[in-house]
């Protein structure tokens, strides 16, 4: 059997080639026929099932009762056979011959030859499945390369929007009121976690539960219920995570029971360290209209329970953005400039994305046709 086609190299000859392969494969079993193939191929394998086993025991001066037997089966298989079956003959040569007083490996290795013809009707049936099989890998590789040339064509096609932005178009009038935010927001969540209470930044966070695009990690239950009861939750995050680094007989000295401060506080170390505004800053390039407004109304309002009015206001600034006519064109051009490198600014000048994308989609279509022709 042919090896396995990569799909990066597939194309509509191989796909031709693997379906006239099974072409000829089942023209082969057809001259014998179905039924009869498989008769012939089911006496070939009995008959070499004899030779083999009784090889050794039936041939010089071995085992006579083996000698006996191996010749009485083969006979009566022989005899067994239908009149009709195709390629009879060979087994009655191969009879004719294992038919002496004396056997010797020479006998059996010519015994094999002479059932050669019916052993070609075991290598229709045998090369039958393995041209199935072959065909069976060439669709599965024509159908892997019509995905990747999928994605690649998706991929030129979205270079190709990209390249229709006007790259010089005022960005800053975005960038600079994002930015503005950005920064403000940032500052006002670390004075929030510097100067209150680690209990009442935990509650912050856990009522960001109820704004699913604020996408901060709830804090753990046990870890709020803790804050909560003991007086040790008064103190600020960067306290309590002061206290973490200290050793147990220092720790006594702030905490009143430190076992139960390990616990419930110090197995939390990574999540309250990386507990930051990131959650609620909006990234560059900004979304889409819609999504920058829908999430920019839940940030307005998140931010509106810890810092002051002027952040909140850099958040409505934001939040408006998505209302501007230019709005679109202005964040098509910051993605433009974000994701098109100087290498592909120069093939999208040149045209070489339009020839590929021509090229990938002729020969999306010359595979889709063969594989469906072949479907059908």
């Amino acid at each position: 059997m042919a090896g396995t086609v990569p799909a990066a190299d597939v194309t509509v000859d191989d796909l031709a080639a693997a379906r006239e392969r099974l072409r000829q494969a089942e023209a082969a079993v057809d001259d014998y026929g179905e039924s009869e193939a498989r008769r012939v191929a089911e006496a070939y394998e009995d008959a070499t099932d004899l030779l083999t086993n009784y090889e050794d025991t039936a041939t010089g001066s071995g085992d006579f009762a083996a000698y006996v037997e191996f010749q009485e089966r083969f006979v009566n298989l022989v005899e067994e056979l239908p009149d009709d079956l195709p390629t009879r003959e060979s087994f009655e040569e191969a009879n004719d011959l294992l038919d002496r007083r004396r056997l010797a490996k020479k006998h059996f290795d010519r015994a094999r030859d002479l059932l050669a013809p019916a052993r070609e009707a075991v290598e229709a049936l045998d090369e039958r499945e393995a041209a199935r099989g072959h065909l069976r890998e060439t669709r599965q590789a024509v159908r892997r390369r019509l995905s990747t040339l999928e994605e690649e064509i998706r991929y030129r096609e979205r270079l190709l929007d990209l390249g229709a932005a006007d790259l010089d178009a005022p960005t800053e009038r975005l960038r600079d009121p994002i930015e503005t935010y950005n920064s403000a927001v940032t500052d006002g969540f670390e004075r929030f976690r510097r100067e209150e209470s680690a209990r009442d930044l935990l509650d912050l966070v856990a009522t960001t539960t109820a704004y699913p695009l604020v996408e901060f990690t709830p804090p753990p239950e046990s870890l709020r219920a803790y804050l909560d009861d003991a007086p040790l939750g008064s103190e600020p995050l960067p306290t309590l995570l002061e206290y973490v680094g200290y050793s147990r007989s220092k720790l006594d000295h702030y905490v009143d029971d430190p076992d139960r401060f390990r616990t419930h506080v110090a197995t939390h170390e990574t999540y309250l360290t990386r507990l930051d505004a990131t959650p609620l800053t909006v990234g560059w390039p900004p979304p889409e209209a819609g999504e920058l407004r829908r999430d920019a109304e839940e940030l307005v309002a998140v931010v509106a329970r810890f810092a002051d009015e002027s952040v909140v206001s850099h958040a409505r600034r934001v939040r408006d953005l998505a209302l501007r006519d230019d709005y679109e064109r202005l964040r098509q051009s910051a993605v433009a400039r974000d994701e098109l490198a100087e290498k592909e600014r120069d093939r999208l000048a040149s045209g070489a994305v339009e020839a590929e994308l021509a090229d990938l989609r002729a020969e999306r279509d010359r595979l889709r046709s063969a594989l469906d022709d072949g479907e059908s």
